[in-house]
């Protein structure tokens, strides 16, 4: 039975139009806390941490918790759908966002790192989104829908980090220290989004997709996660999807988290190096998700292996001219994290696309946890490096090292394109 075809009675096409719908919605809305957290992090970090060589560490929390709390959701999400495993998520990052506000008016950075551990559920569930708007998708139609749920972030991650001198007020009015206040703000739109799923996101597209495909459910054994990324790695375009995927992720990453240090070295008051801050990322925010149903109907029609090489060029393109320009000079920077984010997009929807057709819904959930994880660890680790990269030789150093993450993706590019070719 196709996944087109009625099952008791359920209209599967319009229950995916409504699916996109409220994970649009939602990741919509969740987009203002993520990117406005994303923003404040490496910042708050380096005040309570009283040194510019732990900067990278907020920032890395975050992105380290992201892959890791990955796999534990996408376990729920396996053996109770979709929405049980969103609902938790965004649930974990309202309780994320509260112990990094303790903990900025504690002054305590163990604290303020389990806080922004937690905080990452959030980008975690973002992510994952992506994936349940192909649950019910047809395969002619899965990048289309997997990238409308990506563009639809693009409301609340640009808007975000413009949100962050508001936040910092609201922190002073509460009178806890301005970072803190950004959390709250953060803490709110996820409880909202938790609610929106649970109430919203039925029927479950996960469960409905393994019931019209005679699929089994329930929880997976033991290793599971393993098992189905060896499974994805054994398929002819599998390695390229999960190569793709942590690439894009791991150098924009390695670039971005950076970018709001190396604004902050050209001087100025706090208010102006947040303000310019905020409309860089607002800039690269942009590029990662506004083009995303372009690159979508790209992927559908023009294949996927070609828009991940195309991913992996822009990326090179994007550290060099964010790693020549000054701390000052907002068009280069805009311009440099503009193509770091298109580059970013063409990685993880062409990538996500070829994970997604690679594996059948019973393995699915698994294996995009576990991707996830990968490209999550990634990205923790350039994160981990992007600060004493930054203190030892400039951002031009940051730029460069990241760029060099290109290069395994060529490599795995080539092997797929000459075993694809007829003999």
């Amino acid at each position: 039975m196709s996944l087109q075809q009625g099952l008791d009675g359920v209209d599967v096409a319009r229950v995916q139009r409504r699916t996109v719908g409220v994970l649009g919605g939602g990741v919509a809305l969740a987009g203002l806390g993520v990117t406005v957290g994303i923003t404040a992090g490496g910042l708050l970090a380096r005040d309570v941490a009283g040194t510019e060589a732990a900067s990278g560490l907020g920032t890395t929390a975050g992105v380290l918790g992201a892959a890791v709390l990955a796999v534990p959701l996408a376990r729920i999400s396996d053996s109770a759908g979709r929405r049980a495993g969103l609902a938790v998520g965004y649930g974990i990052s309202v309780a994320g966002a509260v112990v990094t506000v303790v903990a900025a008016a504690a002054s305590s950075l163990p604290l303020l790192l389990l806080g922004l551990f937690l905080f990452g559920a959030s980008t975690a569930c973002g992510l994952q989104s992506r994936y349940a708007a192909a649950d019910l998708a047809t395969p002619e139609r899965r990048g289309r829908d997997l990238s409308l749920v990506v563009w639809a972030t693009t409301l609340g991650s640009v808007v975000g980090p413009n949100l962050a001198l508001p936040g910092a007020g609201l922190g002073e009015a509460l009178g806890l220290p301005a970072l803190g206040g950004v959390f709250a703000l953060s803490a709110a739109v996820f409880a909202v989004v938790a609610i929106g799923f649970l109430v919203l996101l039925r029927p479950d597209p996960l469960l409905l997709s393994r019931r019209v495909g005679g699929q089994p459910t329930g929880p997976r054994p033991r290793r599971a996660t393993g098992a189905a990324l060896r499974a994805v790695w054994a398929t002819p375009h599998g390695p390229l999807g999960l190569v793709s995927v942590v690439v894009a992720h791991s150098v924009m990453v390695g670039v971005m988290v950076m970018t709001p240090l190396h604004i902050g070295h050209g001087g100025g008051s706090a208010d102006a190096v947040l303000r310019l801050v905020g409309l860089v990322i607002s800039i690269h925010v942009a590029g990662m998700y506004l083009f995303s149903p372009l690159v979508g109907m790209v992927v559908d029609r023009a294949g996927a292996p070609a828009v991940a090489a195309g991913g992996g060029l822009l990326l090179l393109l994007a550290a060099a001219v964010a790693g020549t320009a000054a701390p000052t000079s907002s068009v280069q920077l805009s311009l440099g994290l503009l193509l770091l984010g298109l580059g970013w997009s063409c990685g993880l929807i062409a990538g996500s696309a070829l994970v997604t057709a690679s594996v059948g819904p019973d393995l699915r959930a698994t294996a995009q946890g576990g991707t996830d994880l990968l490209m999550g660890l990634g990205a923790a680790l350039a994160g981990v490096v992007g600060g004493p990269l930054l203190a030892w030789g400039g951002f031009g150093l940051v730029s460069a090292v990241s760029a060099l993450l290109v290069v395994p993706l060529a490599l795995v590019w080539v092997r797929t394109a000459r075993a694809q070719r007829p003999r």
